[in-house]
């Protein structure tokens, strides 16, 4: 018997065994709608996953998938949550504390066989069902103790991990895996049918960004794709990396953008790389809590996502850590030559939808501080292995943004202006951020203050400079990378560094922050807060788990000026600031990043300003670690926090002998030479025509 066969064989006995669940009366209550209603749902899939062997997705028509969309995805919408299993709160308010906890995992990992099936994974859809079938036969006449079933759900993250750690690493480098790439590339988008097939939840939303792309001319959708695609390839180039050595490009972004997306696949092939599109994680055992990395539709319920954030507190310990490791470093040696070739990925981001506001779940699982620190080694030797095969001397990446419907009524014109703001000369920016470097680099310290309320007093050190003719402390950062155009950015010297940074409200990771405020001492967090939750435990814990990652303290990694006051005009003149990304908006102000420096995996490859100056503040004090211990010198994390400009009273230069320059002053660039990055304020923008050259 084949292995196909085989599986085929468990299918079609798991499957058979669960529709018959609905109809039985020999599990006791309060457990029996748990398991009658996850086996109806186990009993969907199995209709869609046989469809789809079947050849549905080519014949069915629009309004069938858009109701199984529905029917599918139902259960855990806003609306329905409060009675779903997928519900800490509910479950363990039905089952009791430990069994809804772990029945609620298990319900969790079940919703993942809406990929499975779409995709025809039937080996995943069927072990899956398996470990439901087992669990119900466990409950059967009497019910087990909870830890038994634990245990049961362990072993089933643990043991099976093999094959979908490996199976994800694969997707992250195996361009023949081209699920969604045949989608894009082949369905008719200007019938928003196909986006049904992909298996993701599609809200109203997605369907209009999709429509509107299509009200867009293929002019229009080359160029949006061209500054997308050109900006990969430019930071390759800035930053002296040879992208002929690459063959691959992974493309992450929501349902909606495909027209773009194709545009962008046929300009990635004529620079000679493949696309490589993978989902966003839907096992358990490759999920980084609430965070979607990958493509996805519109996300049902931000809420459920942030509940099962924690749900690794179920099998996170050091043999379940030291197995998925060995895992990790077997498969990427086995796809070593796809691995070599890899350039990295180029993000399309989205903004404009309801921020999300998190509300507490004391009943969602929770990481011990045991596991946090098991969490925090994991992170940093998962690196360090993918950094041996992609290399990060060698790769690079671009991030660009548009926004969505959800927006407002101003959508169109809001989107028009983003793509304004995506294509500013560069070169004018490049030559005003001259300016502003060179002013930075006749000091050893910058001091940033809040206006107002905002109670921002730091004390930014910064790195000498041994051959100021030579060398620089900032990087002139344009369009490449990092879409839109403008900031300058360094790496500060932690020794020095110190004071209190406050936001009075950002968004972080699609998470709100009201009156974030957090304290650094020698470039280090010392102390944090923010006003989220009634408690102050409940916002450091907030703060802990999403911003510090559950490290204790991070360092300052980065500490950049934005430039690009036309994307702040235009957040104001629509009311949109706190729907910005963190993309656009680490550019309407100073910001500051903790965890990571800039040059993260690659502080020795040399990098310089298009004046020739190289950028020598690509190391701090926790960075040059890696010499002596590479697992002390990298934390797996940066995040961008922006003061904006009506928040500011001053960033100012200071030299060793205490003369100051003022760069900002209440709000606007007062350095000679910057007076351009205030015309915004009085209506004007600059187009740059010839993004390409």
């Amino acid at each position: 018997m084949s292995k196909e066969e085989m599986i085929d064989e468990r299918y079609q006995l798991v499957t058979g065994r669960i529709r018959e669940i609905p109809r039985e009366e020999s599990v006791p209550e309060p457990f029996r709608e748990y398991f009658r209603k996850t086996a109806g749902f186990i009993g969907l899939t199995a209709q869609v996953l046989e469809k789809m062997l079947n050849g549905w997705a080519e014949i069915a028509a629009k309004k069938e998938l858009k109701d199984w969309n529905d029917r599918l995805y139902e259960d855990i919408l806003p609306a329905n949550y409060g009675t779903s299993y997928g519900n800490p709160a509910y479950a363990v308010s039905v089952l009791g504390e430990e069994y809804g906890q772990l029945l609620s995992f298990l319900y969790t990992e079940i919703r993942g066989l809406i990929v499975y099936a779409y995709e025809k994974r039937k080996w995943d859809f069927t072990v899956a069902a398996e470990l439901f079938a087992e669990i119900y036969n466990m409950f059967q006449d009497e019910i087990p103790k909870a830890e038994t079933l634990r245990e049961t759900l362990y072993w089933y993250v643990s043991d099976y991990s093999d094959e979908m750690a490996a199976y994800r690493v694969r997707e992250s480098l195996d361009p023949s895996l081209s699920f969604a790439r045949d989608i894009i590339m082949e369905e008719d988008l200007r019938d928003d049918r196909y986006l049904y097939l992909f298996g993701e939840y599609i809200s109203d939303n997605i369907c209009q960004v999709s429509a509107f792309l299509n009200t867009l001319s293929q002019e229009e959708i080359d160029a949006m794709a061209s500054t997308y695609t050109e900006g990969y390839r430019i930071g390759f180039l800035t930053t002296g990396k040879d992208i002929k050595k690459k063959k691959t490009v992974n493309i992450r972004f929501q349902l909606g953008f495909e027209r773009m997306i194709r545009a962008a696949v046929l300009q990635f092939e004529k620079m000679g790389l493949q696309p490589v599109i993978y989902r966003a994680a839907s096992h358990a055992v490759n999920k980084r809590q609430h965070l979607r990395i990958g493509y996805y539709g519109a996300v049902p319920n931000k809420q459920y996502d942030y509940d099962h954030r924690g749900d690794a507190a179920l099998y996170l310990d050091q043999e379940f850590v030291q197995r998925k490791l060995r895992v990790m470093q077997v498969a990427y040696e086995k796809m070593k030559e796809l691995a070599a070739v890899h350039g990295g990925p180029a993000v399309v981001e989205v903004f404009g939808e309801e921020p999300f506001v998190p509300m507490p779940c004391p009943q969602a699982m929770q990481l011990s501080k045991a596991q946090h620190k098991l969490q925090v080694t994991y992170d940093s030797e998962a690196g360090q292995i993918t950094n041996r095969y992609i290399k990060g001397e060698e790769r690079s990446f671009t991030i660009i943004a548009y926004p969505v419907p959800e927006i407002g009524e101003d959508f169109p014109d809001i989107f028009r202006e983003t793509v304004k703001i995506n294509t500013l000369d560069y070169k004018l920016y490049q030559q005003i951020q001259q300016r502003i470097i060179d002013a930075l680099d006749t000091g050893d310290r910058v001091h940033i203050k809040g206006l107002g309320d905002n109670q921002t007093d730091l004390i930014i050190a910064l790195h000498p400079l041994a051959d100021p003719e030579r060398q620089t402390n900032f990087e002139n950062c344009v369009a490449d990378v990092n879409i839109p155009v403008g900031e300058v950015f360094t790496s500060p010297r932690l020794k020095g560094t110190q004071g209190i940074l406050h936001v009075s409200r950002v968004y972080l990771n699609e998470l709100c922050y009201r009156d974030l405020k957090i304290t650094f001492q020698d470039g280090r967090i010392t102390d944090y807060t923010c006003k989220n939750f009634d408690t102050e435990e409940e916002n450091k814990k907030y703060i802990f788990e999403n911003v510090l990652f559950h490290h204790d303290t991070l360092p300052m990694g980065e500490f950049a000026i934005g430039t690009n006051t036309a994307a702040y005009v235009m957040a104001r003149k629509y009311g949109i600031e706190g729907k910005l990304p963190i993309l656009i908006a680490e550019k309407m102000g100073p910001h500051f990043a903790v965890g990571d420096t800039c040059y993260s995996w690659a502080e020795d490859t040399p990098v310089y300003n298009p004046d020739g100056k190289e950028i020598v503040a690509r190391d701090n004090e926790v960075s040059i670690l890696r010499r002596e211990d590479i697992a002390k010198a990298y934390l797996g994390c940066h995040t961008d926090i922006t003061i904006p400009y009506d928040e500011l009273e001053a960033v100012a230069v200071i030299t060793s002998e205490g003369e100051e320059t003022a760069v900002i002053r209440d709000g606007r660039f007062v350095l000679p030479g910057t007076e351009e990055l205030n015309r915004p304020f009085e209506g004007g923008i600059h187009i740059d025509k010839n993004y390409k050259s």
